[in-house]
């Protein structure tokens, strides 16, 4: 393992402390950082640069070995992510989902809320390809948009930068699928479909909106998010049900850029199930690389990144309304060990995203390109 300039002695300290607190523990170094880390076909995963300059690599890699496999291997010091297939994108990649069932993504980035559609490219071939662009119905001037996608009836892609120009649209026809009923400029904060006819909308000023497909033209229902401080800006993450239950019983957890969260149901999204604070140094400078997301296999568990060097994970069993500071079962500090990023800052997690089927195991990025896999020893199962 090798980290780099934050002082031999912390990197030593550190090194020290990986061997027993984690499972397995690789890194890379991506040419450029990425704000994106997307599970793609066959445990593929997807990472793009965000530069404003032209030529922003998109690549699918394949992960180390570790991460295809169930049992565990221990510290494992190679670089051994492998690229697959790659293309460039003019225009900064802020968003990249992979469409279910096709060999297709979908891309969103500055300067505008348009969409851009990918072919990776069949096994002869190491090319990811653009095929078609999706222009918002009411896009004309608006920031880059949030995506989504889902294969039930067809491919779709959910995508919005406010709530006024949410839309579902076909990817392949570019067919308008959807047009959301809202009046409101907020901008998102996130978006998500439940299920193939509900949507769940987060603005980035703390409210919710849910949204049914069968009502085209009902109003969206909008909630506040309870406990939500004002002046803060807002993301969520939506987590799955227990085994068999529907969308209607999927956990919400929203992250404020003062570090605050909530927890709610997507059955009363007006009440609280619990409220906590995150232990951060300072508040995210308007939480652009904000990042909240449930674990898949771990029931209670949820990770936040994006206002340091670290991903904190937390245990959400035990919280209740106090909104009293919560303390992180676990802390990956890896990426505040790798100095200073291209803008002479102290390098920030821009996203971090769970392995599907590995339960304590998850990938991190950060604004200095160091791509992380990381799975941690928690004694005693206290997760799930």
């Amino acid at each position: 393992m090798e980290a780099v300039g934050a002082g031999e002695e912390e990197a030593d300290e550190w090194l020290l402390q990986s061997l027993r607190l984690y499972g397995d523990l690789h890194t890379f170094e991506l040419q450029a950082p990425t704000r994106l880390i997307e599970w793609a076909r066959g445990n593929r995963v997807c990472v793009a640069g965000y530069g404003q300059a032209g030529g922003n690599e998109i690549l699918q890699l394949l992960p180390p070995p570790s991460l295809q496999v169930k049992e565990t291997q221990g510290l494992c010091p190679e670089r051994d992510f492998k690229v697959e297939c790659g293309g460039f994108s003019n225009r900064p990649v802020y968003s990249l989902k992979y469409v279910p069932d096709t060999s297709l993504l979908v891309t969103s980035g500055p300067p505008d809320s348009s969409l851009q559609v990918w072919q990776v490219s069949a096994e002869d071939s190491d090319v990811i390809k653009p095929v078609s662009a999706i222009a918002p119905e009411n896009g004309t001037g608006q920031p880059w948009a949030k995506i989504a996608t889902i294969s039930a009836r067809a491919p779709w892609v959910l995508h919005g930068s406010r709530l006024d120009n949410v839309q579902i649209t076909e990817v392949e026809s570019r067919k308008n699928v959807y047009v959301a009923a809202s009046r409101s400029s907020e901008l998102l904060g996130g978006l998500a479909f439940l299920d193939p006819d509900t949507l769940l909308l987060c603005s980035a000023e703390g409210r919710l909106f849910l949204a049914d497909l069968r009502q085209p033209r009902s109003p969206l229902e909008a909630a506040s998010i309870p406990w939500a401080p004002c002046g803060e800006r807002w993301c969520m993450g939506v987590g799955r049900g227990p085994p068999g239950s529907d969308s209607s019983s999927r956990p919400v957890v929203c992250l404020s850029s003062g570090g605050h969260l909530t927890l709610t149901d997507v059955r009363k999204t007006s009440e609280s199930l619990a409220t906590a604070k995150c232990r951060v140094p300072s508040p995210s400078s308007g939480g652009e690389f904000l990042c909240v997301s449930w674990a898949p296999a771990l029931e209670s568990c949820l990770a936040v990144s994006g206002f340091d060097g670290t991903v904190r994970v937390y245990d959400a069993r035990g919280w209740d309304g106090s909104g009293r500071e919560a303390e992180p079962i676990f802390v990956h500090k890896g990426h505040a060990l790798g100095g200073w990023d291209s803008s002479g800052d102290p390098p920030l997690v821009t996203t971090h995203t769970w392995h599907p089927q590995k339960a304590r195991t998850l990938l991190s990025a950060a604004s200095d390109g160091s791509l992380h896999v990381w799975d941690w020893v928690q004694p005693g199962d206290d997760c799930g």
